[in-house]
């Protein structure tokens, strides 16, 4: 039987996917599990590791389930993932020694301001093209090291590891406890969200690794996104038939996205819509250093090449409209947000800031909060979904204005994808504000192509990029419909809406 499509393992912040593509870059098949999230205190947010991996394994299963593809049809297994999330456990019996510690957990802000308060800053940006926040994994490493019993004994013996997800799962997929035990690697996408990778050199840099307190010997080995780690390990129930198959990517989510929308160019660039929204730039095989509080870091490496990228994030993104859903009641499903919002013409002077967790790029406030500003008597819920659609926008514009200026590239088109992305009320009003067109693809499951085709090149299902941008099919173009005045009006509502959220918590 030939063995013509890639396996994607797409680990989420909310669920793990597992989607079969052909090798025309048709999704053949595809299955999802949710796992619990876990909030010990405001701020907060943790995952169990073994139900991250259970609920992979689950998805896997599931998508051979229908019996639409055999897993010996399958060339080779790609990983994407949740970045940052940071995993520590014990090599000997493959146990965690604490929970998940999530991107999204602001746990170690203090850590955080102490850095730099002794003069880390500057070191710290230079060396990773990151700035010091508890959305990086290191200061979550070190905060288990400190509060978890026994976990820096465990480093002192050699016997703890750390990973972010993709490390975790495929050192458990190509072994996992044992004699040999797993391949313990990361790619160089996932290693340069931890703030201990110097982009450039790409290795951990021993200053870096000194200032936080985390042993080097704890961490994974540096990796291409496209290079066969290992095969899957035998022994897995209801997957034995996949023993021997290759895990040859690894690539974390948004520089996988990047990738899977084809942005192969300098200048070009994408926006995934999904718990938080990620607008990357690709800047080719050198990085632009930012003036605007924005991320620089390593998007991919393949063979002996290496790319780069600009990011900018906002935290809360699709998250806030299962909010909506899910905790004020508003609506039923995120379809009816789109049927909300479309009733009405504007948000009748209301503003979102769905600053949860803070503010990411370009504001960097971790003390930010939540706000809902401009309210009259008149603002009903359509008003309230429609602003949480323009908050959502809002902050796309405020990462897309900042990139520019580093970049000093006019942007003409942003590709979009991920879960809200199919909101074509929101890809409008995001057009209106950025005053560009928006190109959603036909084949929304970028992130997910983007591992399948960084596995797949690897083993030579593909040989080139030219082989993959033929693949890319547009499924529609929103065009900007508002005048320049009426933009500049709301945007300048935005950013004072932006001041009353900032800095509220008490610290």
């Amino acid at each position: 039987m030939p063995r013509d499509y890639i396996l994607a393992l797409d680990q989420g912040t909310t669920s793990s996917r597992a989607i079969v593509f052909s090798k025309e870059g048709k999704i053949i098949a595809k299955s999802q599990r949710e796992f619990p999230q876990i909030y010990p205190k405001p701020g907060w947010v943790e995952h169990d590791p073994i139900e991250i991996l259970d609920s992979q394994l689950a998805a896997l299963r599931g998508v051979f389930a229908d019996r639409k593809v055999h897993p010996s049809e399958i060339a080779a297994i790609g990983v994407t993932n949740q970045r940052e999330t940071t995993i520590l456990w014990d090599k000997r019996t493959g146990r965690p020694v604490y929970n998940a510690i999530v991107w999204q957990c602001r746990r170690t802000a203090k850590m955080c301001e102490e850095l730099k308060a002794n003069g880390h800053e500057e070191t710290i940006r230079a060396k990773t093209g990151l700035l010091i926040d508890a959305y990086f994994s290191g200061t979550k490493i070190r905060w288990i090291l400190d509060n978890v019993p026994h976990a820096r004994r465990l480093a002192e013996q050699g016997n703890l590891l750390f990973g972010t997800v993709e490390t975790w799962l495929i050192w458990n997929l190509t072994g996992g406890a044992g004699l040999t035990g797993g391949e313990h690697v990361t790619d160089y996408s996932n290693a340069s969200r931890t703030m201990l990778f110097d982009v450039d050199k790409l290795c951990w840099d021993e200053e870096l690794c000194g200032i936080l307190g985390i042993p080097m010997s704890i961490l994974p080995q540096p990796v291409p996104s496209s290079k066969v780690y290992g095969t899957f390990r035998s022994g897995v129930l209801g997957l034995d038939a996949l023993a021997g198959v290759p895990i040859s990517g690894a690539i974390g989510d948004q520089p996988g996205a990047l990738f899977g929308q084809a942005c192969f160019s300098p200048g070009e660039a994408k926006n995934t819509y999904g718990t938080g929204c990620f607008l990357l730039m690709h800047t080719g095989d050198k990085r632009v250093r930012s003036e605007n509080q924005l991320l620089t870091g390593v998007a991919w490496g393949i063979g002996n090449e290496v790319e780069y990228a600009i990011e900018g994030s906002a935290f809360n993104g699709g998250a806030t409209i299962q909010w909506l859903r899910d905790e004020l009641h508003l609506i039923a499903s995120a379809p009816e947000c789109d049927t909300l919002a479309e009733s009405v013409p504007n948000a009748n002077g209301a503003y979102c800031v769905p600053a949860f967790t803070g503010l990411g790029a370009p504001y960097w406030d971790m003390y930010a909060r939540g706000a809902i500003v401009g309210l009259t008597r008149g603002v009903n819920r359509a008003h309230i979904a429609r602003a949480v659609l323009e908050g959502i926008s809002f902050q796309v514009k405020d990462l897309l204005e900042a990139m520019q200026a580093d970049s000093q590239i006019p942007l003409k088109e942003l590709r979009v994808d991920g879960g809200a992305s199919v909101s074509n009320i929101m890809m409008q009003i995001q057009a209106d504000l950025l005053d560009c067109k928006v190109n959603r693809p036909a084949m929304v499951e970028t992130t997910a192509w983007g591992a399948a085709c960084m596995a797949g090149l690897a083993v030579g299902l593909w040989h080139d990029r030219e082989e993959l941008l033929a693949l890319r099919e547009v499924k529609k173009i929103f065009v900007p419909q508002i005048s320049a005045k009426e933009r500049e009006l709301q945007y300048a509502g935005w950013k004072k809406a932006v001041e009353r959220a900032k800095n509220w918590e008490n610290h």
